[in-house]
């Protein structure tokens, strides 16, 4: 994932420190019921869609926008899947981020998938029985958006009163 200009910015004055950054996944299907996965250039690692919101981005614009850019496919977000806090990430050059993840339900609309940017190695579509392998978020992410269910989110402890 490229660095947006507006977050090197911030890291120019607050260092390596954590920032908590606004992050969309899109899970996106074709009328065929195909996932669409694209095999990412930092990690060699197939993987759902998702990126970090621009300012004053809403969030589904945040989804169909990375979408396009990663895979020139078109797409319309249908609803939210599930919204989480994941736990900070130290990238190799000390910089820690926390990403809070928005996850999206998405309809291809049109494009052909192919790797339409540098994020990307292959870009492609797949049956969900016949998935290449996942990090367990995509996983999930993908599972709860076949599923039709209420938005998921990590409900809060109860208080001691």
């Amino acid at each position: 994932m490229s660095t947006p200009e507006y977050i090197r910015a911030i890291r120019a004055s607050a260092g390596h420190r954590l920032l908590l950054l606004p992050g969309v996944t899109a899970v996106v299907f074709d009328d065929r019921g195909r996932v669409l996965l694209g095999r990412r250039s930092d990690t060699g690692r197939w993987s759902v869609v998702g990126g970090i919101a621009e300012p004053g981005e809403q969030p589904a614009q945040t989804a169909v926008r990375e979408v396009y850019e990663e895979t020139a496919v078109r797409c319309v977000p249908e609803r939210v899947v599930l919204v989480q806090m994941l736990q900070p990430v130290t990238y190799a050059n000390g910089d820690i981020c926390q990403f809070q993840d928005i996850t999206f339900r998405c309809r291809a609309t049109g494009g052909e998938a192919r790797v339409n940017d540098h994020e990307s190695l292959e870009v492609g579509w797949f049956e969900p029985d016949a998935l290449p392998a996942l990090e367990p978020f995509a996983l999930d992410r993908i599972h709860r958006a076949l599923r039709d269910e209420p938005t998921w989110f990590e409900a809060p402890a109860e208080s001691a009163e």
